[in-house]
């Protein structure tokens, strides 16, 4: 019962981070519009940024809508493939449909209570594939290794290619008329609490050590390399690498179909996906439910960059964050539906 609970104001806690995110967005977003709607001569009583937000999901274009669904149904079934070469260590390679439907159902679970995937996804796959919960854990593990090495491959790649582009648009929007990006408060601010927390770790080395949040830090660090060195130990790591990239690049492509599906961005290339990609992925990190919030105003920002504002910013957002979403409930309603079926009449050897 109290871990129900606590559970339950988790939830609450993370929904009422993104939708007061969200609210924040949309009010701003808001009073833009009704002030160009001002600007036009539209009367207030018919400039509503909700309506327009609608307007626009009607006119997507649904080819590249179905294209994005492919998009993530393959990465996720790449991520089942591979998954299955880390858990054949453990003696057995569970069926694909089993380890593809769990990986979905954990992504469903998350848009609930951010999180809790990662420990819906070993238990209900060892309840299934009768294989030690622990050891399928430690598979998380590695799975989650690798994505967050592969997210900062990502992310440097974004940053070199679009470099001058993201330091121009820092420097605009964060200081003002013969101002230095270098000597904004922020920054100094952000330097300056980085030194001192520098120097406290200097002179409090010996105490920090001797604690266990140290000690939590190194056996986090240590199971980050662990994981990377079980690369070795798979069957054959080529095909292991390859499932690996494509996981990613499927991911990429869905947000590269995101722009055509949209009027406003068709004309944007694959460099803007990028950056899209990376902007949103951060958002999604964020602990609220399916990145509500945090998502759009990050991919908003990256879309500045760019020249697509205001409520045609705040609609790609939208669009592009219920899309998503959008897979993730039907693929996690399959799972929900399907797991219980398809396994009712199949009894694989417990593993010890």
């Amino acid at each position: 019962m109290n871990t129900a609970v606590i559970n339950f104001f988790k939830f609450l806690l993370f929904l009422s981070v993104g939708l007061v995110i969200l609210y924040l967005v949309y009010q701003n977003q808001n009073t833009a519009y009704l002030a160009q709607c001002a600007t036009d001569g539209i009367p207030a009583e018919d400039c509503s940024l909700i309506q327009k937000v609608i307007e626009d999901f009607k006119g997507l274009n649904y080819f590249w809508v179905l294209g994005v669904f492919a998009a993530y149904t393959f990465s996720n079934m790449m991520r089942a493939l591979r998954w299955n070469m880390l858990l054949k260590s453990l003696g057995r390679t569970p069926r694909t449909i089993n380890s593809f439907l769990t990986i979905m159902l954990a992504l469903f679970a998350n848009l609930g209570l951010p999180r809790l995937g990662e420990v819906l996804r070993p238990v209900t796959l060892a309840r299934y594939e009768k294989m030690p919960v622990e050891k399928v854990l430690g598979t998380i593990v590695v799975d989650r290794t690798l994505d967050v090495l592969s997210l900062l491959t990502l992310i440097g790649i974004a940053f070199l290619l679009e470099f001058d582009r993201l330091w121009g648009y820092l420097s605009e929007n964060m200081v003002g008329d013969g101002g230095n990006l270098l000597t904004h408060p922020l920054i100094l601010g952000l330097v300056g609490f980085g030194t001192i927390g520098l120097i406290l770790l200097f002179i409090f080395r010996n105490q920090i050590q001797q604690s266990k949040f140290y000690e939590k830090i190194v056996t986090v660090l240590k199971g980050f390399w662990d994981g990377i060195m079980s690369i070795k130990n798979v069957e054959n790591p080529p095909l292991f690498i390859f499932y690996s990239i494509m996981i990613w690049v499927a991911y990429y492509i869905m947000f590269y179909m995101y722009l055509p599906a949209f009027g406003p961005t068709a004309h944007l290339g694959f460099t803007v996906a990028l950056m899209i990609f990376v902007f949103g992925t951060f958002g999604i990190v964020i602990p609220s439910p399916g990145g509500m919030g945090s998502y759009h105003f990050l991919v908003m920002a990256a879309l500045a960059l760019y020249g697509v504002t205001g409520s045609d910013a705040f609609s790609f957002a939208n669009f592009s964050f219920f899309a998503t979403h959008f897979c993730n409930i039907v693929l996690g309603l399959v799972a929900v539906i399907f797991l219980p079926t398809i396994n009712k009449n199949y009894h694989p050897v417990p593993i010890e």
